[in-house]
């Protein structure tokens, strides 16, 4: 059997083991571009659950701690692998919800949960990849019929091993570079550091884990009210929020007496410039509404005490502790309440102040910091959506590594959702100039994702590693000419590249030309490049040039 708190070190032991190879699966990524790689977002993404493991007592259940890495898991998952790695757990923890412990066929249905979640989400699975090894593993794992945890935890070990072993077989990319796929191995990695504590080895240690702090005392009476705790669960929710202090608020201890007086378990962090607070009530509504009287909030969580009872005693144990590290800054993207006038908002996810104030320019509430090599959180992308007052939120991530997070995303905002898939800041651009006020969702969907559909995009980065990649001999360091994320040719030369490249793109219904020019460009460079263009393109094609200030790429050129 397996108890909770040796599920909860498994899988910190997983997440340990991630952070110690996440650069040698990085290195399996077989195109050569810069990217958020695999090893990091899947370490990223697995990190967040250990964070939140860390808090649960030993006497947790199996329950709480698959529930409790899963919703970290999901909140945190960065980059597609990272998207299917929250959803495999977030399957394995709906097979072991309200168990206290698993045994070996409960284990089993847990796996095969994660596996049908996970290739539920994907719209068109790919085998070779992540999802086989985990397929495999699950489907050797329901042959077993005996008791023995070890025993069942050693096939399917072996199973994502050898299907793994087995991922060059099924993507000729893979064969041709000599690796394996590296999602798959970024999984096979995370079963090897569970492995260790179920077979009694104890948990890997993270190698670049920093030194203890040691704790402070600073804050002890200074800013900090705690309630004593209640054991039992007399108020049915528990609430926090961050309250972003107006001038000349009342306070933090008037806010205090009126926790106190609908609710328990009541804390309250004071700073010059927010309030954090915690209180147990029957009335979360009435907390968040008085509350207002303070400022406005942020970062709200309401929970069920019911549901969730061990990982909130969790919480409450560490009340002082919490408090002393929690009382940060306010988020870039404070709470916005739903307004129902407002109908239509925007979140667009880009890198680069130029591009940053360019999307703000055609109408985007919030962009996110975020794109090729930065791929932004589920969460990320959540309080993004909720900063902005609107009953409908359009998403553009902009990059087709970060699709799936804001589909994720979609689904746990308070408020509705509506991705639009488009892969690049070019398509991003198009679709918000094609943003009809007037027209309904599904309207403005098709109209917008058309338009970006008929954008051609080309980008200009480097090789980040010496690679043989569609014919290409690739030396790290090279210039790499994208058409539609395609590797079109590799050059020395950067101005020749980038008119070799919109040339390429061009065709006779082109009308208008947009380069992009990167944070390592310089403005008189890139004017000279466009000028070049304008002299190779002819007078029937506009050129414009915006200063987009974007990493990795030193150019991004819009066709259309």
């Amino acid at each position: 059997m397996i108890k909770g708190s040796l599920l909860r070190d498994a899988i910190i032991s997983a997440s340990n083991n991630l952070q110690n190879q996440k650069l040698s699966v990085d290195e399996l990524n077989v195109f050569p571009v810069p990217d958020g790689d695999t090893g990091t977002n899947m370490g990223m993404t697995i990190a967040a659950a250990s964070r939140e493991l860390e808090k649960l007592p030993d006497d947790c259940t199996v329950s709480a701690a698959a529930q409790t890495a899963a919703s970290a898991m999901l909140r945190g998952a960065r980059g597609n692998s990272g998207v299917i790695t929250s959803l495999l757990f977030r399957g394995f923890a709906k097979a072991l919800k309200e168990k206290t412990e698993a045994d070996c066929a409960d284990i089993t249905a847990a796996f095969q949960g994660g596996v049908a979640a996970a290739y539920k989400a994907v719209m068109k699975p790919t085998e070779g990849t992540i999802l086989t090894v985990a397929r495999v593993a699950s489907e050797k794992a329901a042959e077993y019929t005996g008791d023995d945890m070890l025993a069942l935890w050693d096939i399917i070990l072996a199973a994502a091993k050898d299907a793994l072993a087995h991922t060059p077989d099924q993507l000729p990319v893979l064969k041709k570079a000599g690796v394996v796929d590296a999602g798959g191995q970024g999984f096979c990695v995370i079963l090897d550091g569970m492995y260790s504590v179920i077979a009694g080895n104890g948990i890997i240690p993270c190698e670049d884990a920093p030194a203890p702090k040691k704790k402070s005392t600073a804050n002890v009476g200074k800013g900090v009210y705690a309630a004593e705790l209640n054991p039992d669960i007399t108020n049915g929710y528990c609430t926090e929020f961050i309250v972003n202090k107006e001038k000349n608020c009342p306070s933090a201890e008037k806010l205090r007496a009126f926790l106190e007086s609908v609710g328990d378990s009541v804390v309250v962090v004071d700073d010059d410039e927010i309030i954090k607070a915690h209180v147990h009530t029957e009335d979360p509504g009435k907390v968040l509404s008085h509350a207002l009287g303070y400022g406005y909030l942020t970062n709200m969580k309401i929970e069920n005490m019911h549901e969730q009872y061990a990982a909130r005693q969790a919480e409450a144990k560490g009340l002082e502790k919490q408090a002393e590290a929690e009382a940060a800054p306010a988020s870039e993207f404070p709470y916005a309440a739903v307004d129902e006038n407002r109908a239509y908002g925007f979140v667009s996810v880009a890198a680069g102040e130029g591009l940053r104030s360019l999307f703000m320019d055609l109408g985007v509430d919030a962009v996110v910091s975020g794109g090729q090599t930065m791929n932004p959180s589920t969460d990320s992308i959540v309080t993004a959506a909720q900063s902005v007052p609107a009953k409908t939120v359009f998403v553009l991530p902009n990059n087709k590594n970060i699709i799936m997070a804001a589909e994720q995303a979609a689904k746990i905002a308070d408020r509705k959702i509506v991705v639009l898939p488009t892969r690049t800041v070019p398509q991003g651009i198009t679709a918000m100039l094609n943003f009809d006020p007037d027209a309904g969702i599904e309207d403005n969907q098709m109209a917008m994702m058309d338009a970006a559909g008929a954008v051609s995009t080309g980008q200009i980065t480097f090789a980040a590693r010496n690679s043989d990649y569609d014919g290409h001999k690739i030396k790290k360091g090279e210039l790499l000419a994208l058409e539609n994320g395609k590797l079109s040719f590799t050059d020395k030369d950067l101005t020749h590249a980038v008119i070799k490249l919109t040339r390429n793109m061009v065709n006779k219904n082109s009308g208008f030309v947009t380069v992009i020019s990167g944070e390592e460009v310089s403005t008189e460079d890139a004017e000279a490049v466009c000028e070049a263009l304008r002299a190779k393109l002819g007078s029937s094609i506009e050129v414009t040039h915006v200063e987009g200030g974007q990493p990795v790429y030193y150019y991004m050129i819009s066709v259309e």
